[in-house]
């Protein structure tokens, strides 16, 4: 039961994480795509929220660091 959980919580963490780069990456393309900025700005409060910390103990302000660092490069 603990590893559906696990696993459960991986995949929504992971999708987050899609979506944020995908969000990115049109950011940086297309800086006044609205679209792409409220994605953003929706998974950043999703990664901050109490229940990303209920989901995992990754650090957010870490994770989005990096994940704009990797879209950067």
């Amino acid at each position: 039961m603990i590893d559906n959980y696990n696993n459960l919580a991986n995949a929504i963490i992971l999708q987050a994480v899609k979506d944020y780069r995908k969000a990115l990456r049109t950011i940086s393309h297309y800086p006044n795509n609205r679209s792409a900025q409220y994605e953003r700005r929706r998974i950043e409060q999703f990664f901050r929220s109490r229940w990303f910390g209920v989901l995992t103990s990754i650090d957010p302000e870490m994770l989005i660091t990096k994940l704009k660092a990797e879209v950067i490069a």
